[in-house]
């Protein structure tokens, strides 16, 4: 073996009782520079060694943080997994290339325009979704959350759109707010949000579930209305904006759920043509509200009605690229978590086996972007 090769070492395992540890930034960084510095393999060895048990040893320097500005944040089983890839290196060249990218991760930060997500330490997003496909086992019900309302969204989509496409203290309209679950998650992410929905108590439901949950000052605003014509931009302005980052829609589906007897409820549309038109003059009502080359989240399934499969998702994300929209991806978000078909699970097995049809339990969210 060479002097410039690394000796091999099995990787350590990822500490499970301690998933984030706070770690002096400037105890790190400079553990990483005497390890950067060495001259052999041997010496870089016994820099790395120490490094693991200074993180090993809850008393060391590595835990001494004292000012918010030398906190390091750090996922335990990424840390260790970077250091073992450290060690695993064939070379001290290529050792210290790892070491400068670990090195970045922990003092510089690099966002898209768009998100906070530091691009220097995308292995840590462990919980944020990539893929098209979401098997989704259960809805969250942490803090204001419900599920009481029936026909609203589980609270995960607009917590991975917002942390996709916005930015603490950006701005997100929801123009079909229902019990308020995206409200709920723009507060809890430090953003602002407003929603509008065509029933006043739910709108009041909303409005006092927002208020419940959430950090710092931020927004949480709900009033009732018609999303077709509402005054949007009246609202924006007393909060001193013109214009969104986010806009979510997740309309009904149809006359799948009848939420009211308000012809203005999309729910009641005489049938699939007059929804769809319902749903396009929501659209250019809010579209102007979002600023260009950011992003509309259409959230909608499909419809199942005498023997006949109707694309209601498809057809409604039509009606949004035909106002000034492109489109940026498309999710199929699996739910297993459905009360009424788990309970009766047998009996939509039978009916599929009987009717030739196949049992949906997907939804679509649409990721669209302004022109």
């Amino acid at each position: 073996m060479s002097e410039r090769a690394l000796p091999p070492r099995p990787e350590p395992p990822a500490d499970d009782h301690q998933p984030h540890m706070r770690l002096s930034k400037h105890q790190l960084l400079d553990a990483l520079g005497r390890m950067r510095a060495a001259g052999t393999a041997d010496v870089l060895r016994g820099e790395l060694n120490a490094l693991r048990a200074m993180l090993a040893d809850s008393a060391s320097p590595l835990f001494g943080v004292l000012l918010e500005s030398d906190l390091a944040v750090c996922s335990a089983h990424v840390l260790h997994a970077e250091l073992a890839q450290i060690e695993a290196a064939q070379t001290l060249e290529r050792a210290r290339y790892y070491i400068d990218r670990l090195a970045r991760g922990l003092s510089e930060v690099r966002t898209a325009a768009i998100n906070d997500i530091n691009l220097n330490r995308w292995k840590e997003y462990d919980d944020i979704l990539t893929d098209s496909l979401w098997q989704v086992d259960r809805r969250d019900s942490s803090g204001a959350h419900t599920a009481a309302y029936w026909g609203n969204f589980i609270p995960q989509i607009p917590n991975q759109m917002m942390r996709r496409y916005t930015r603490r203290g950006d701005w997100v309209v929801d123009a079909f707010a229902g019990s308020g679950t995206t409200l709920i998650e723009a507060r809890r992410l430090g953003r602002h949000a407003l929603g509008v929905d065509l029933q006043p108590g739910v709108a009041d439901l909303a409005r006092r579930l927002a208020a419940a949950d959430g950090v710092g000052q931020t927004v949480a605003e709900v009033h009732s209305g018609d999303s077709a014509s509402f005054d949007f931009g009246a609202m924006l302005r007393v909060h001193g904006r013109e214009q969104v980052q986010l806009l979510v829609l997740h309309p009904p589906y149809f006359d799948i759920i009848r939420f009211s007897e308000d012809p203005r409820d999309l729910s009641n549309a005489a049938s699939v043509e007059a929804f769809l038109a319902m749903l396009g003059r929501v659209v250019e009502n809010v579209a102007p509200l979002l600023e260009r080359g950011r992003y509309l989240v259409l959230v909608i399934g499909d419809k199942y009605a005498r023997g006949e499969w109707i694309p209601l998702g498809f057809q409604a994300m039509n009606e949004v690229l035909q106002r000034g929209f492109s489109l940026k991806s498309i999710v199929v978000k699996n739910f297993e978590g459905t009360a009424g078909k788990r309970q009766q699970r047998e009996l939509w097995k039978y009916r599929a086996l009987a009717g030739g049809f196949f049992v949906f339990k997907h939804e679509y969210i649409f990721v669209l972007k302004k022109k």
